[in-house]
């Protein structure tokens, strides 16, 4: 006959060790997004062409999206690179992942008329919600709280991450430049969807995407763009970010 102790353990044997926690994953160890077909939202315009310019020298499958098919695919065939054109709608469903790089004033607008289009799209939405008057450039705040959360809000069947707001548009654009010296916060909710947005900025030569939170931490990063155009004015530069000890 086995005795049992108050534990309920046979006697003679030994309890199972505790479970062991499985390691932490390597924030650093990011998936492969070289196969992934990126679609850019106002890819004509300055921020989304420098964009698209850079993703597609680097490899990625790129396809600009605009309100005329006719001139996203001027644009793309400036760009070359194999960039491609078409209208919004389509380079929606054609993309894996969707950059929004619309102005804000067209933001709710373009994203309420894609909601379909972008149904389980991986959505990067870098559009800084900014105003201008004589004193310079300031940060406004939308009703959701930022153009990620307004993002988020419109397309609740997407994947809505905020990334992409703190570059600029004349050192993508340059042809001459090599590596952008930058880093790039990246936000949103899931880490698998974080960690994707990561990858595909460190597919630019010289550019490092860093997790900096979720989407209800997206006002501060947007506005920030305001205080790196006084910058850019004073020291007449092209500032960007970078994040020290990570």
């Amino acid at each position: 006959m086995t005795s049992t102790d108050s534990s309920g353990t046979s006697a003679g044997t030994q309890a199972p060790a505790a479970a062991q926690k499985p390691a932490a994953k390597d924030p650093w160890d990011l998936p492969d997004v070289s196969g992934m077909v990126v679609g850019v939202l106002g890819g004509t315009g300055d921020q989304g062409r420098g964009l698209a310019y850079r993703l597609a020298r680097a490899g990625q499958k790129v396809i600009i999206g605009s309100r005329a098919a006719e001139r996203a695919q001027s644009a793309a065939a400036e760009l070359g690179l194999g960039v491609e054109g078409a209208d919004n709608a389509e380079c929606a469903r054609r993309s894996d992942i969707v950059i929004v790089a619309v102005p804000w004033d067209g933001h709710a607008k373009t994203l309420e008329a894609l909601r379909e289009e972008l149904t389980g799209k991986l959505v990067v939405d870098c559009v800084n919600p900014l105003g201008f008057d004589k004193k310079g450039a300031y940060a406004l705040k939308p009703e959701e709280g930022s153009a990620a959360e307004q993002a988020a809000a419109l397309l609740p069947d997407s994947r809505v991450t905020a990334a992409f707001h703190h570059l600029s548009a004349v050192l993508l654009q340059d042809e001459a430049i090599e590596e952008i010296d930058t880093d790039v916060m990246v936000l949103g909710e899931a880490r698998a969807d974080t960690d994707i947005v990561q990858a595909l900025a460190a597919r630019i030569p010289g550019m490092r995407g860093v997790f900096a939170g979720r989407l209800r931490n997206a006002h501060q990063v947007e506005s920030l763009v305001a205080n790196l155009i006084s910058v850019n004015r004073r020291y007449k530069a092209h500032a960007g970010l970078r994040v020290t000890d990570v």
